[in-house]
């Protein structure tokens, strides 16, 4: 069996690494190459610096990429379009038996559009995740990619479910777990053993805020990056204004700033109340093992991504979720897990912030969130008709 992966963005970098590592261990258990899998790691080049690739490679020990398509940046459109011709290349050349995507970027369509064309089956890691929000273009991603894929590998019961009700034949859908879970039991150990206040000072964004008066005992961390968060000035500053005058007067937040909202703060000029809110550290984008080690013992995360309210739902920390919609449910309170949908509501930020505040921890792990996903996707692949 020949199978072509393809990963574009960061995301899907810790996705990807759970299925390539059973991959090899898969093989070095075959005495026969004709049982082995040959399998071949196309990295589109969505995220084409260092910091957002190469770093997390190495981190992850992900074989470099056997191809890079070095498509690069530019508007959704122009990165469907290019990865397409440069995907086609290769599907021509190495004709594999399967195409397996994970996630909901860009190459993540534009990858499963290009394997259908060309008759090639295509297996979605992470399938059936539905936030209903037809203006987030991962949802138009995830549907198109879900409606063209022969194998859907689904994380949750949930999203099984939304398969169903969109008509999905039984056959197709695979229920094999969370494998972001499979590389967070993977680098838990390594990231344990990270300090946190040596990754502070290391990655510090502004090298004269005094971090050495700050006590990191008890902390919060945020992420922030979607456009519906980022993109309007009024959106951003006022979140920014309830975060520096009522969490970071309660305790030290700690904001690896993603370049998009470095860009939007540029723009907006509104460096100067965060930069001078003494408990306010702003840091540099942080590699995995970083922001997972700060996440274990966070007291609260705000974020508006996906992958961090799967961690805090395994992890225990309390998350406040910046949207007002979410592709995992299972992650929510009201489901068992950690997570509080806010939107950009500040009153119903501050009241969930206090309220949660008053919780303690409490991990929660959703069937086969259970570190063994990417052999069960590996056994799907082997045993689909």
């Amino acid at each position: 069996m020949k199978i072509v992966s393809v990963v574009g963005a960061r995301p899907n970098f810790m996705k990807i690494a759970p299925f390539v590592h059973e991959i090899e261990r898969y093989n070095q258990e075959r005495s026969s190459s004709q049982e082995r899998i040959e399998h071949i790691l196309v990295h589109t080049g969505q995220h084409y610096d260092d910091k957002m690739s190469k770093d997390f490679f190495k981190a992850l020990n992900i074989p470099e990429a056997d191809i890079n398509l070095g498509v690069g940046s530019g508007s959704h459109a122009e990165q469907v379009g290019n990865t397409m011709i440069a995907f086609e290349k290769v599907l021509l050349e190495h004709k594999p038996d399967w195409v397996v995507v994970v996630g909901d970027v860009n190459a993540t369509c534009a990858c499963s559009i290009t394997a259908k064309k060309e008759h090639v089956k295509v297996a979605h890691i992470e399938a059936g995740l539905r936030s209903f929000d037809l203006k987030m273009p991962e949802e138009i991603n995830r549907m198109v990619t879900d409606r063209l894929s022969d194998l859907l590998l689904t994380p949750c019961e949930i999203s099984s479910q939304n398969l169903r009700s969109e008509g999905v034949s039984e056959d197709r859908i695979k229920f094999v777990g969370n494998i972001m879970i499979d590389t967070l039991e993977a680098q838990r150990a390594k990231a344990a053993a990270l300090d946190v206040y040596a990754i502070v000072k290391e990655q510090l964004l502004f090298s004269d805020q005094n971090v050495s008066v700050i006590n990191f005992d008890k902390y919060a961390v945020m992420t922030l990056h979607r456009p519906s968060n980022v993109d309007e000035k009024s959106t951003l500053s006022s979140i920014l204004d309830f975060l520096c005058d009522e969490v970071a007067s309660d305790m030290p937040l700690l904001w690896p700033i993603h370049p998009r909202t470095r860009k939007q703060i540029d723009k907006f000029d509104l460096w100067g109340k965060i930069h001078s809110t003494p408990n306010f550290v702003l840091l540099n984008p942080l590699g995995y093992h970083d922001l997972l080690r700060l996440n274990m013992d966070a007291q609260l995360m705000f974020t508006d991504s996906g992958g961090l309210q799967e961690e805090c739902c395994v992890l225990g920390t309390p998350c406040l979720t910046l949207r007002w919609s979410t592709e995992r449910p299972v992650t929510l309170k009201e489901h068992g897990g950690a997570s509080v949908l806010v939107g950009d509501d500040i009153e119903k930020m501050r009241f969930e912030y206090l309220e949660t505040m008053k919780i303690p921890r409490k991990p929660q792990r959703p069937k086969f969130w259970d570190g063994n996903t990417a052999m069960r996707i590996v056994h799907a692949l082997l045993h689909h008709s």
